[in-house]
């Protein structure tokens, strides 16, 4: 009897997503998947730690793409994928080589892009020294007046909060006095946690002297006035970081909405294309985050198990709201359930962990692999339940 072959996987981009449904689709569906990993870069870091580079702590380690693949049986091309033919089930790669798929993953993911012209937007280690020049003129005294801009359409204000929280520490460490300030589009500092994780906030900030001036939309900084969309001047500080905003690499093939976005059901699935799914930041669920970007994965990696034969049931996405937020000295772990109506009880702020590995990425399938790469005691990579309380 002829063995039947396995389900060719191809999954488009190595950042959170694609690598949770690499391992996920490695533990659920064994042999009975056959994956390939194509991705424009070969390494791979957790982005949202960048925030910690400017006040000199490490860069975030680079992991490399080839390794992990190889770690779960996995095929890794670097390429990006460009256009997608339907109709014969490949696609087609920057390169001009094209691969078939019998079920495809895209998770391309969003690049940032500068929000106001005079201020230093923040995306990541490669402003991290525009951000390290401030907190030296903060040392030096040349800065004592500093804005944290939230731009609108940003749907993950976490950052703003954490280079405030952190440069408010280094003022409190040289005793210098220095007035910060957020200012959000939000109704209450990281609303979006529920009522209980954002009293809790505020409550940290006021300890740390930082003000914040909520459900404002800043529609321009001009040399340090941050300017309302009326043009009034909010804050005039003497120098302004701001949040980036989201762009998605268009893939030719595939609907998307006006923005660019892939729209797609519960399990993951871009709507109207069957066998086609997407996850993390290029589609058009509108937060952006490392841990939600991990859950659509898992639910894409089950529906594909499950069709290549797998003995595993789809299960719709269901977003439960993880973050550490990074302060300096201390985290706090905040979690809110935000699907399926759970209300403020399940809003929670602790400085004790309220998951496991307590990294920064809350990603059951990625970080126990990524925890152990760096522990580097070559342990067995099984999915560890996220503790959720």
């Amino acid at each position: 009897m002829t063995q039947p072959l396995p389900h060719r996987v191809l999954i488009a981009g190595g950042g959170v997503a694609g690598l949770e449904a690499l391992i996920a689709l490695h533990s659920l569906a064994g042999d009975h998947v056959q994956v390939t990993l194509v991705a424009p870069d070969d390494t791979f870091s957790v982005r949202a730690l960048s925030v910690q580079n400017p006040f000199a702590w490490p860069a975030p380690r680079r992991y490399s793409l080839p390794q992990i693949c190889a770690d779960h049986d996995a095929a890794f091309i670097h390429d990006a994928v460009h256009d997608v033919h339907i109709g014969t089930s490949t696609v087609v790669t920057r390169a001009g080589d094209e691969l078939p798929y019998d079920s495809l993953m895209i998770a391309v993911g969003a690049y940032p892009h500068v929000a106001f012209e005079s201020a230093i937007t923040f995306r990541g280690l490669q402003d991290a020294e525009a951000m390290h020049g401030l907190i030296q003129d903060i040392e030096g005294g040349y800065a004592k007046r500093i804005a944290f801009v939230v731009p609108p359409g940003v749907s993950w204000p976490l950052p703003a909060y954490e280079l405030a929280l952190m440069t408010a520490e280094r003022a409190a460490s040289l005793n210098l006095d220095v007035a910060l300030t957020i200012v959000t589009p939000e109704d209450e500092p990281l609303g979006i946690f529920g009522a209980n994780a954002s009293t809790n906030l505020a409550r940290v900030l006021e300890e740390a002297g930082i003000s914040v001036i909520t459900g404002t939309h800043v529609r321009d900084v001009d040399h340090g006035k941050v300017l309302s969309m009326s043009g009034d001047v909010i804050v005039d500080a003497q120098r302004v970081v701001t949040l980036p905003r989201l762009r998605t690499p268009r893939v030719l093939g595939l609907p998307h909405d006006v923005d660019g976005f892939l729209t797609v059901d519960d399990h993951g699935q871009v709507r109207g294309v069957p066998g086609v799914y997407a996850a993390g930041d290029g589609t058009s669920f509108p937060i952006k985050q490392g841990g939600i970007a991990a859950q659509q994965a898992a639910a894409v990696a089950r529906a594909i198990a499950h069709r290549s034969g797998g003995s595993v049931d789809p299960e719709p996405f269901r977003p439960i709201l993880r973050a550490k937020l990074l302060t300096g000295s201390q985290a706090k772990f905040l979690r809110e359930a935000i699907a399926g109506g759970a209300g403020a009880s399940a809003s929670m702020a602790s400085n004790d962990t309220l998951w496991w590995p307590p990294s920064k990425l809350a990603a059951p399938y990625l970080a126990p692999y990524l925890d152990q790469q760096d522990r580097g005691d070559g342990a067995p990579t099984v999915p560890v339940e996220l503790l959720a309380r």
